[in-house]
Order: structure tokens, then sequence, then C-alpha cells
């Protein structure tokens, strides 16, 4: 059976995302009065009154960059959800946002997608499925609603 590990945004990469974004623009923190933003910095929804921000982020990008890897058009940035400040990250290693339809994306070790399934039922074995394959390198979770990057896995 495939041990994988949910990876948050790594806390130097938050950093400089709360600095200048993968867009280049400032960070423009608010408070969420409602709730419920999936934050990639912690890995669980927001709670009414945190301060948050919306910003420009590029998974593959930066994961090419050290690995050396070269995704070309496969690299993509889109929004995501994080703290405006520093946060603990993740409690536990539990899968999260799995309580809806998901997309897995997989990526081969140069970059290059391999795949996608939409996930309605069975998150977890269609996950160790994508891991199964030793041609997959990482896979990136996305939510069907708006294809935004949750978060990535890999084995561990």
């Amino acid at each position: 059976m495939t041990t994988y590990i949910a990876r948050p945004i790594e806390a130097p990469v938050l950093k400089e995302l709360r600095s200048a974004d993968d867009q280049g623009r400032e960070m423009v923190p608010a408070t969420d009065e409602e709730g419920g933003a999936p934050l990639r910095c912690c890995l669980r929804h927001s709670e009414p009154g945190e301060r948050i921000a919306l910003v420009s982020y590029a998974p593959l990008r930066r994961w090419a960059a050290r690995t050396g890897a070269a995704p070309r058009a496969y690299d993509e940035q889109g929004p995501v959800f994080v703290h405006a400040q520093e946060c603990p990250g993740p409690e536990g290693d539990a899968l999260p946002f799995t309580n809806s339809h998901r997309v897995l994306r997989r990526y081969s070790a140069e970059g290059h997608i391999l795949g996608g399934e939409l996930v309605e039922r069975d998150f977890e074995a269609a996950l160790t499925n994508a891991l199964d394959d030793p041609a997959v390198a990482l896979v990136h979770v996305r939510a069907v609603e708006y294809g935004c990057f949750l978060y990535e896995v890999r084995r561990a």
C-alpha cells in the first residue's frame, strides 16, 4: 500500500507569498467574516474573523525549481487562500478537503501531466491508485468548482 503525505504550502514560500505573490502583487489581507475558505497554509477551512488573503500561487513552478523538472506549458498559477500572518500549519496528517468532489491531477518527474481523475467517492482509494503508478511523482488535488489547487500529495 502506498504511503503518502498531503503537503501544505511550505513556510518559506508562504513568507514570500505574503510579501509578493507569484504574480508579483502585494498581499491584501482581509477579515474573513463568514469563514469556510480553504486555507493552503494549514489545510483547513478558515474560521469567521480570521485574517486571510487570496494570493496567486504557482505550485508546479516552485516544485520544478527545486527538482529541475521542466513543466513548460503545464506550469500554471492560480488563487489560493492563506492566513495573512504566520500560522502553525496543519494539525495531524489527515487528508483535508475530501468531503466533496475533487480532481486528482498526476504529474511525472519531468513535470508533465500524466492524467487526471474526477473523484466522486472513495478519495483515498483514488489517491492510492494514482500514487501506485511509479511514473507519478506527485499529485495535485483540486477543487471541481473552480479548478483551484488545494494541495500537493507525494509519497512518504
